[in-house]
């Protein structure tokens, strides 16, 4: 396969980047001329890296990136690493070796991939970051992602609702409790992780200082209550050993937990009814948070059991990526829509941000099955 031409992509860069750079909104990732007509997009090798198969949401980005690439006409190399670092690198290195053109890489930890990144910057090829950010790397061009920070707003918010302290417009009731709530977070090394809890916290935190919310255990910091890998056997330890210290085995009082993902979410759950509670919202559970929206939840949630996911609808978030792929193949800059959140410790990277939703069960006919997401069946079955 041919390798994009180094010089090429720089001088498109140079030419474009202070006007890209200062787009602050966009239609989409891609600029305005995502062509190439002296190029056979079959000529093309993408390379797209995902972080694992253990996880629903992450199968279904890498197949919604594959499609769209090859709908567009070029080579695609998908693969996955089963959350294992050495072998994500093993494999961005391959497709590197084996000539790819341009790199997808969804990362399993944003601080490894240094060396794989800038052998692929020696070779001229660009670096497009999948939802999460590689960082500590001038070699990343472009990162294309949800709006993080508004991912943990929308979650903290959720579990508010779900105790009755806000409605669902988010607008206070008047409620004080006091509702004795517990923190989980995601994997530190995730950089995603950090903008979820920071949206979080800076939601929940005036309602802890006035008295509303308490943190049974008092683990408030994010390194108290980080998940690594997103596990859902870790999470559901953790909560197990919440309850054995803070909560009398399950017999005290626990109002809600933050959770930042549903694989979380369900290990949380399993936790708690083990331990005799619930088993279901009507039934004394406490209001469980989520992110992905993942089928299992989601049928959770339609039963009364969890009480919130956060949808990112990655079909979207693929065709960014898809977008972004194109420009690069033409020589172009992508357009982002953001150029200041970003900051990878090594550069401020040009992202383009996508919006979410908060589902609860009101939510999932007008928001996951009307847009075609899921159908009733598989809602139903809990089940693809």
């Amino acid at each position: 396969m041919k390798r994009l031409a180094s010089r090429v992509v720089a001088a498109a860069a140079t030419a474009t980047l202070a006007l890209g750079l200062t787009a602050c909104a966009g239609g989409g990732a891609g600029s305005a001329d995502d062509g190439d007509a002296s190029r056979d997009p079959s000529d093309i090798t993408v390379g797209v890296a995902m972080p694992t198969q253990t996880s629903e949401r992450w199968i279904a980005d890498g197949n919604s990136v594959r499609e769209g690439l090859e709908a567009a006409g070029f080579e695609v190399n998908l693969q996955f690493a089963n959350d294992d670092i050495p072998t994500q690198q093993q494999q961005i290195d391959q497709m590197i070796t084996q000539g790819a053109d341009i790199l997808i890489v969804a990362s399993i930890d944003g601080t490894a991939l240094a060396n794989q990144l800038q052998a692929a910057a020696d070779a001229g090829i660009p670096i497009i970051s999948y939802d999460r950010l590689i960082r500590d790397t001038k070699n990343v061009d472009f990162y294309v992602t949800f709006d993080n920070f508004q991912v943990g707003v929308d979650q903290a918010t959720s579990l508010l609702h779900g105790l009755g302290v806000v409605d669902a417009d988010g607008n206070e009731t008047g409620e004080t409790g006091p509702f004795v709530v517990e923190l989980f977070a995601g994997s530190l090394d995730d950089n995603n992780a950090h903008f979820f809890w920071d949206g979080a916290m800076q939601t929940l935190q005036p309602f802890i200082d006035d008295g509303t919310i308490v943190v049974g255990s008092g683990q408030t910091s994010i390194e108290q209550a980080a998940t690594l890998r997103w596990s859902q056997e870790t999470a559901q330890r953790r909560m197990e050993d919440l309850l054995t210290a803070h909560y009398g085995g399950g017999s005290g009082q626990l109002d809600g937990i933050l959770s930042p993902f549903d694989g979380i979410s369900r290990g949380i759950i399993t936790a708690l009814q083990n331990a005799g509670i619930g088993p279901t919202l009507a039934e004394g559970l406490p209001v469980v948070t989520g992110q992905d929206a993942e089928i299992a939840s989601v049928a959770l949630i339609d039963q009364g059991v969890q009480f919130s996911t956060i949808f990112k609808d990655t079909r979207l978030l693929a065709e960014q990526a898809v977008t972004a792929a194109k420009a690069f193949a033409a020589g172009q800059t992508p357009t982002p829509n953001d150029t200041e959140s970003y900051d990878n410790g090594m550069k401020v990277v040009p992202s383009f941000l996508l919006q979410v939703d908060t589902v609860t069960a009101d939510d999932i006919q007008s928001v996951l099955i009307d847009s075609g997401f899921f159908t009733p069946e598989q809602v139903a079955r809990g089940q693809m």
